[in-house]
Parts: structure tokens; C-alpha cells; sequence
């Protein structure tokens, strides 16, 4: 691998770094709103869903591009997975943010909640995806 693209894929993974701690966070201060019934929790939420929709949309952005660039090389169904989970995490987030803009308690309840914890398996499943590296095909020679 050249060293352009090493820099690159290090960039891209840091970025995943922040959707991916962002989203679960978004959710635990869910769910200490829901214990404490504090509004600050609330606005805490928001602006980690926020957070973790800006570096989504910048990740996913980052990751159609290269996909389109490796389809020259690999048009194999497979590099599509993680392009798609990040699509669905950014839905998932985007609304998420939607519904945490309402008033604090009709924010959490249980869709808002429903909402945090499919946002942040969703973030994690990507993270998994792109940190293990389970998609890339090395074949011997």
C-alpha cells in the first residue's frame, strides 16, 4: 500500500473514531435523563448526536468516494456494507436529532430511546466493520 493511501485510511478510521464514541454517549445521557428527569441530560444528547452527525456525514462522504474509486479495481457487493451502514447510521443519527429537538421529556421517550440505541449498535457495526478489516479480500500468490 502506498503511503498516500496509508495516511488516508488512517484519517478516515480517526474520523469513525468520533460518530463511534459519540452516538453511545448520546445514548447513556439518555438514559440518565430517563433515571434523573435533569434537562440538561437532554441538551447533552442533542448536541452528541450533533457531533456525531457532522463526522458521520464527513466518514460517509470519505467512504463513497472511495468506493467509487476501488470499483475501477473491485466491483465485489461485499464494499458496498459499509458505505451502507454508515447511510443507515446517518438516517438513524439524522433523526435521532429530529426527535431530540422536541421538548425534553417527550425528547427521550420511547422512540427517542428506541432511536439512541439503534443509532449507536449501528455506529459500532460500522466501527467493527472498518477497524477489523473483516471486508478486505488479501489473496495469496
Amino acid at each position: 500500500m502506498d503511503p498516500v493511501r496509508m495516511i488516508g485510511t488512517a484519517v478516515h478510521r480517526m474520523l469513525l473514531a468520533f460518530p463511534t464514541a459519540l452516538f453511545p454517549a448520546a445514548l447513556v445521557t439518555d438514559i440518565a435523563y430517563l433515571r434523573t428527569a435533569q434537562m440538561q441530560w437532554t441538551n447533552f444528547s442533542a448536541w452528541l448526536i450533533a457531533g456525531g452527525l457532522v463526522f458521520c456525514g464527513v466518514v460517509l462522504a470519505w467512504s463513497l468516494v472511495d468506493l467509487l474509486l476501488a470499483l475501477r479495481v473491485d466491483r465485489s457487493r461485499r464494499r458496498l456494507i459499509y458505505p451502507g451502514l454508515l447511510a443507515i447510521l446517518f438516517v438513524l443519527g439524522l433523526l435521532n436529532a429530529f426527535k431530540h429537538s422536541q421538548d425534553a421529556w417527550s425528547s427521550v421517550g420511547a422512540f427517542g430511546l428506541v432511536l439512541s440505541i439503534l443509532s449507536a449498535l449501528v455506529a459500532l457495526a460500522a466501527a467493527l466493520v472498518a477497524y477489523s478489516g473483516i471486508l478486505n479480500r488479501e489473496v495469496a500468490r
